[in-house]
This record gives C-alpha cells, structure tokens and sequence, in this order.
C-alpha cells in the first residue's frame, strides 16, 4: 500500500456494500477520489501530454504528497499511451492496491483517467470521465494541438467525490452503456512484453528522486489489514 494509508485501509466486516438495482454502491467508509485528469495523445509526441489536472491528497502527509502527485501522473500517463483509441480500461496497480486508474481514449486521441479507491464504481467512474471529456472539447477547441491549458477540474474533483452526484447520469446510460466493454487489466499485464513497471519508474523524467524512492518504498509496504 501507499505509505501512510494503512492506518486508514483499517476496517471490520460489518462495513459492509449496501446496493440495490437502482442505486450506486456505498459503504461505510468514504470513498476516494484522488485525480482527475485530461491528456491527449494523437501520436506526435512521444507519449500522452496532460492537458488539465486536479488532485486531492488531503489525506497524504506532507513529506508524501510530492510522491503520490508525481506517481499519479505517471501512471495516468503510462495507460493512456498503451490502451487503444476508443477504449476503456480499469487498471489495478499491483502494488498500490487501494487504488484503480479508469482510463477512456477517445478514438480522437483526447483521453481522460480517474485515480480512485478500488471501492469507487466502475460504471460512476466512466460516467464522469464521458462527461470530462465532452465538457473539455466543447470549452477547448484548439486541445488536438496544445502543450497544456488552464482547463480547470477543481470543481469535478470536488463533485467526484460522492458517487450519487452522477447516479441520474449513470441510470439513463446504463442500457446503452451496457453493449460498452470495460476491460480490467493490471498494470504489470498492460505494459508490453519486455517492460517493467520498476524500469519504466527508473527511466521516467517526470519522476523526481524523491518520487522514485516514495515508489519503492510503497511495493515494499504493500499490506493491508482486516479486522475479524
């Protein structure tokens, strides 16, 4: 797990899912959206740009927060330059279990991802994404060929965090989301043949030594606790 988040992956059996046909899933725990982000790779450059992002790592330690907002970029980065246009795919981070990155590319090459909790709705996460990237494209007309904007996501991050915000959205799309595959991958099957995630981190640019090491760290303290 990410360090530091153990303390709060701590939770007895009696936390228990409550769903029905028309609703969201919750539980008793709050579920965690940490980012939400744009980025377009139309393959002339030689990997996906951010566009716009915004982040919540209130519940990371100062010394932890470089790390977790540096990783994060990284991986968005990392699947939406090896999932196929017009695809949507949920990533499982192999040592980061708490956590999902929900990706769509359109077939334009406008991508968005989510990085949130492994309880956070799959169909919710999509839902917002689709939302993410028509509202973009409409406000940003010349996104196919910029560096960055200052696109603004603050507020959907804010709405994020509660999954019953888009429940109306998600039950009028769910008979035609229904034909939609969403793939579920890890991140170690994503990479291509040959690749590893550890030479990828090393390799990275993006990364700071302090984001490398805060990355080490975090698969050497992959744990989580369940109270009987």
């Amino acid at each position: 797990s990410i360090p530091g988040e153990d303390r709060r992956r701590c939770r007895s059996r009696g936390d228990q899912e409550v769903s029905g046909p028309d609703s969201v899933q919750t539980s008793s725990r709050e579920m965690k959206v940490l980012s939400v982000s744009i980025l377009r790779y139309t393959r002339d450059t030689p990997e996906p740009l951010v566009l716009a992002q915004a982040q919540d790592l209130t519940s990371f330690g100062f010394f932890e927060k470089r790390g977790v907002r540096e990783m994060i970029t990284f991986f968005a980065k990392t699947v939406v330059q090896r999932i196929k246009a017009g695809q949507r795919m949920t990533v499982e981070m192999e040592d980061m279990k708490e956590y999902q990155v929900h990706a769509f590319v359109r077939s334009d090459g406008l991508a968005a991802t989510v990085t949130a909790d492994t309880e956070y709705p799959t169909r919710v996460a999509f839902v917002l994404l689709g939302q993410v990237l028509d509202d973009f494209a409409a406000a940003v007309d010349t996104w196919a060929t910029a560096q960055t904007t200052d696109y603004s996501l603050d507020d959907i991050l804010v709405k994020a965090q509660d999954p019953a915000n888009f429940d109306k959205i998600t039950k009028i799309q769910q008979d035609l989301d229904d034909t939609t595959q969403v793939l579920h991958q890890t991140i170690d099957k994503l990479l291509e043949r040959g690749e590893k995630l550890d030479n990828l981190v090393e390799r990275s640019d993006d990364l700071s030594k302090q984001s490398k090491l805060f990355y080490k760290q975090a698969r050497k303290t992959n744990s989580c606790c369940v109270v009987s």
